[in-house]
């Protein structure tokens, strides 16, 4: 297998688009506290969205495009059960990676935008949940769609997750202190870890919350409207 056979452009370009997000996204949040202070929480939330929801629209109609790009290195579509089981990691996997939803308010900054220091539900079983629903729907997609193109881009997704995890605990700290350090002694970044050796006890009542029965919707409406996104980000030429 040469380069020249499965190293497509676009194989390129989405390296440079998951750069370029990580790259706005992070720098963004480090640059908070100094925005906050030039122009308000408010206004620096609408900016960060400004920024981050239309390069992550453009990183994702781009990897619709050409997710079967590349060489194939598997093709398991065909074998029975294993939709179901894609379709389930992925309901998990946004369960993790929308823990934001517990405060809309904020995100629409309709309330004032804040730095919250949670120990609370999912962050019980991760201290960094988004990391692991992002893991967790880049092993569900590769699985699925088998080609070299969607390797490097779950690891593109991956290592900036990583990333974000120092990055967010380093952030964390500055603004938090000890009262940080405290919650990083009694949470693990790994899933389950801090409840199998006795830090957290998972309570399941912690997760009756709308904002899950709002991710269990969203999953339910994408994997109705699954078909017709396909065909509308495929009238999009690039």
């Amino acid at each position: 297998m040469t380069g020249a056979s499965w190293f497509t452009p676009s194989h390129g370009i989405i390296i440079s688009l998951l750069f370029g997000f990580a790259l706005a996204h992070s720098g963004l949040a480090a640059l908070r506290p100094w925005g906050e202070a030039k122009i308000g929480a408010r206004l620096y939330r609408i900016f960060f969205a400004l920024v981050s929801i239309p390069f992550a629209t453009i990183l994702i109609i781009y990897f619709f495009n050409h997710r079967y790009d590349g060489l194939q290195l598997w093709q398991v579509q065909g074998i029975p059960g294993i939709k179901p089981v894609v379709w389930l990691l992925s309901l998990i996997s946004f369960i993790f990676l929308y823990p934001a939803t517990f405060n809309l308010l904020e995100i629409a900054a309709i309330s004032r935008p804040q730095v919250h220091l949670y120990e609370t539900g999912i962050m019980r079983i991760s201290r960094h949940p988004q990391m692991v629903g992002q893991v967790i729907w880049c092993i569900a997609h590769t699985l699925w769609i088998g080609t070299t193109f969607m390797v490097v881009t779950s690891l593109g997704l991956i290592a900036h997750h990583l990333f974000a995890v120092w990055h967010g605990d380093r952030r964390l700290e500055q603004r938090y202190g000890d009262a940080f350090l405290k919650v990083k002694e009694r949470t693990s970044v790994i899933p389950f870890l801090a409840i199998l050796d006795g830090r957290q006890t998972l309570k399941l009542s912690e997760f009756l919350r709308p904002a899950y029965v709002g991710v269990l919707g969203f999953v339910l409406l994408f994997w109705w409207g699954h078909p017709w996104l396909m065909q509308v980000t495929a009238q999009v030429p690039w």
